[in-house]
């Protein structure tokens, strides 16, 4: 297929019906009634918003999650703010379907409503970045600021997001560090398409820092320090938030990710596919073929974990793996590689170049001049003497199992603070992993998890 074929088809299955425009309006307009109702009913002065990627019309087919910010005024003082605010979403979410408390910066209300989930965040009613007191608040100007200068490029950021989806570069939370969604709508509107985002792959990591708003001429003591600051922390781009110059749109964004997105957008380029989009499953193969494949041997830690958002346990469980892949190294053992994650309980797995090392140990004897020191100096090959007592020596066998167990015991990993007891009371497995890890454990050994080409 040429490359125009490729884009239509995509098109077609990428862009909401006008069915689905239909039900995505009604259920907007549904939610702002009750919102509205709600407010009134509680004698609260907050406007609501809707923020987010239906906001912008950028939302892909069959994605409809619904973001809904409740925009208390300035002057209200933060802990009223996070107390009525949750209040408030309490309030219309019991006339949804149903609902539960998340938590971020502050608490917030997520909610289903119609099959949709609907989050109602509490948010200031900024107009200007000066007004910005809590991360959430610009979301309100993001949305604003998009749907000023997109002009009709809604599908080009369709089609950049799906691309992104498709090479599992999409996403800016911290397990994945990829773009975000804000993210791909600015770099549609610097460079006018879905391709021409693609063309300037090499250019944009050459140019390292775009600017759309040219905060740099405007607010050149504050821009400068966000640049100074990313660029030191060794950030593949920054990209000056055009509502906010004290932020980098592309903080959470890696090497890696932006690594796979600079390949796939040549080969796209230059071979033209659907599966770039939508990428066939690949069949699994067993892990345990694998690892007899590799001649290696796979260390796994289990544990359960106090509860957390993912944002804060993931940086902990890879700053753990760190600790456990140098102190591994210390006892003679290499690691070929780490990965970590969730499924029922948290997981650290290692792959290590062996399961056992060898190691000599010193055998100290009796008296050289007993019976004992006798039947000691013709069972050993080497013997010396040391004063009136015999020395030999002997190779012993140590499973990386025990030195793990002991590592942990004596307090000599470095683990993050916040799941050092879980870790330090894990299960330690050795080549095996449990059942609905198993994927997991096949991904990390194959490299598929990562790997660049098909």
């Amino acid at each position: 297929m040429d490359i125009e074929a490729v884009i239509s088809e995509v098109l077609q299955r990428t862009r909401p019906s006008e069915e689905e425009r239909a039900f995505v309006e009604e259920l907007m307009k549904e939610l702002e009634g009750i919102a509205n109702k709600t407010i009134e009913e509680l004698g609260l002065e907050v406007k609501p918003y809707f923020v987010g990627s239906l906001a912008k019309d950028t939302y892909l087919a069959g994605d409809h999650d619904v973001d809904l910010f409740l925009a208390f005024p300035l002057e209200t003082p933060l802990e009223e703010l996070r107390k009525k605010g949750l209040e408030l979403g309490k309030a219309i979410a019991e006339k949804l379907d149903s609902y539960e408390i998340a938590y971020a910066e502050h608490p917030y209300v997520r909610a289903k409503y119609r099959g949709v989930r609907v989050d109602l965040v509490p948010c200031y009613d900024v107009k200007d970045w000066k007004d910005v007191r809590t991360a959430v608040d610009r979301s309100i100007l993001h949305t604003r600021w998009v749907n000023e200068n997109l002009r009709g490029r809604n599908d080009e950021v369709r089609l950049l997001k799906r691309f992104l989806k498709g090479i599992n570069a999409y996403g800016s939370e911290i397990y994945v560090r990829g773009f975000s969604g804000y993210l791909a709508e600015i770099l549609v509107i610097k460079y006018g398409s879905f391709l021409g985002v693609l063309k300037k792959a090499d250019l944009i990591l050459k140019q390292k820092i775009i600017d759309p708003a040219d905060w740099l001429r405007k607010e050149p003591e504050v821009a400068r320090k966000i640049v100074e600051r990313e660029i030191n922390e060794d950030k593949p781009l920054v990209v000056i938030d055009p509502v906010d110059p004290r932020r980098n749109v592309s903080a959470n964004l890696s090497w890696e990710r932006y690594g796979i997105f600079y390949f796939k957008s040549g080969e796209f380029l230059e071979k033209p596919s659907i599966e770039f989009f939508f990428p066939a499953e690949k069949p699994w193969k067993n892990y345990l073929e694998v690892l007899r494949e590799r001649k290696t041997a796979l260390l796994t830690l289990v544990f359960e974990v106090p509860e957390m958002v993912d944002d804060l346990l993931l940086p902990q469980l890879e700053k753990s793996a760190k600790g456990l892949e140098k102190a591994l190294e210390r006892e003679g053992f290499r690691v070929l590689g780490w990965n970590v994650g969730k499924t029922e309980k948290a997981f650290i797995m290692l792959e290590l170049d062996r399961a056992e090392r060898e190691r000599i140990k010193l055998k100290p004897g009796p008296e050289f001049f007993t019976e004992r020191g006798r039947r000691f100096y013709e069972k050993n090959e080497k013997v010396w003497i040391v004063r009136k007592r015999l020395y030999s020596e002997k190779r012993v066998k140590e499973n990386v199992l025990d030195v793990v167990i002991e590592l942990l015991e004596k307090g000599q990993v470095s683990l993050g603070r916040g799941i050092r007891e879980a870790v330090k009371g894990a299960d330690v497995l050795l080549n095996y992993v449990p059942k609905d890890m198993e994927g997991e454990a096949y991904l990390f050994l194959s490299r598929e998890k990562w790997n660049l080409k098909d």
